[in-house]
């Protein structure tokens, strides 16, 4: 087939991760183009829930894939909407890389061994309401930007900060492993839906490219990443709201289901909600909305603005 033109955002961390896209198609005899997309989640210093949340990253790369400028798009699947696109398909969802937070503390601290009246800076109201949930003491500040503008700010000396909070999976792919001094275990902390995944994205129809795409989806983490994904969708969550979510695929006695986890936590670390379910692998979506309603009726509305698309200020959220 023609070459296909891989879009990607320009920043280090997407360029990694398509990076490994291209490997994947390159290494099954695909010629791979990869084209650089900019978009307004890197070129804006706001915050990134008032930017409209997480799917600022992703339409600029989905308008490139409508207009024919590129063939195929790659997303952090964390970042893409769970409402579809029309006219476009994630044709593919490669293996998931360590789907947990990890904490890079000054010191080679631990989350137990920072202390009351520690800064820890996120952007994240889901980890903040997680670790505020936890009782340790901590306060938080807002923190935007690249993974090296972000590990900058961890040290002493005014104006730094004691610790961060990233995903593994991103510190993992960008070889800064030995940055992180505790990887966040899920009964501390669940991740965002579809965290440490891929999304491959392309245009509805396209057979060729679908037929290039089939090979490196892999069904274990697309389960998973759906019904994670479906948790979200059901609780109509917005990009501020404090959701977690992790589904894994675990052997029965009579083969493989999925474990799916999730919690909602208040803002304020007054309270986090956390329910479990099980089911087939077939039936991803419909476990991840049936634990999304049982969230529902057992009282997330009322702890959590599931609706909330901006972050409370600094001096809101210090615990």
């Amino acid at each position: 087939m023609t070459t296909l033109r891989l879009g990607t955002r320009r920043s280090k961390l997407a360029m990694t991760q398509s990076g490994h896209v291209a490997d994947a198609l390159r290494a099954r005899g695909h010629d791979v183009d990869v084209v650089e997309i900019v978009t307004e989640g890197d070129t804006s210093r706001a915050s990134l829930a008032s930017m409209g949340g997480h799917g600022v990253f992703a339409s600029a790369l989905r308008e490139a894939l409508l207009s024919g400028e590129i063939d195929i798009a790659v997303h952090s699947l964390k970042d893409l909407p769970t409402t579809p696109e029309p006219g476009l398909v994630v044709a593919a969802i490669p293996a998931r890389v360590d789907p947990r937070d990890a904490l890079c503390a000054r010191d080679g601290l631990t989350l137990g061994e920072l202390g009351e009246g520690a800064v820890v800076g996120t952007g994240s109201p889901r980890r903040r309401a997680q670790l505020a949930c936890l009782g340790l003491g901590l306060e938080f500040r807002d923190i935007r930007g690249n993974l090296g503008t972000r590990l900058d700010l961890v040290g002493p000396g005014e104006g730094q900060l004691d610790a961060i909070v990233l995903a593994h999976a991103g510190l993992t792919r960008s070889g800064l492993q030995e940055r992180v001094t505790e990887v966040l275990e899920p009964i501390q902390m669940l991740s965002a839906p579809g965290q440490g995944a891929l999304g491959v994205e392309c245009r509805e129809g396209d057979e060729q490219v679908l037929a290039a795409l089939r090979p490196i989806d892999d069904a274990d983490t697309r389960a998973a990443v759906t019904a994670e994904r479906g948790v979200l969708a059901e609780l109509g969550a917005g990009c501020a709201a404090p959701v977690g979510a992790l589904a894994e695929v675990v052997d029965d006695l009579d083969g493989p289901i999925l474990s799916l986890r999730a919690v909602v936590a208040a803002t304020d670390g007054s309270g986090e909600l956390r329910r479990s379910i099980t089911g087939p692998l077939g039936e991803a979506e419909d476990l991840g909305r049936r634990l999304a309603r049982t969230l529902i009726a057992d009282g997330a509305p009322a702890l959590a603005d599931l609706s909330a698309t901006h972050p409370t200020t600094a001096s809101e959220h210090a615990q």
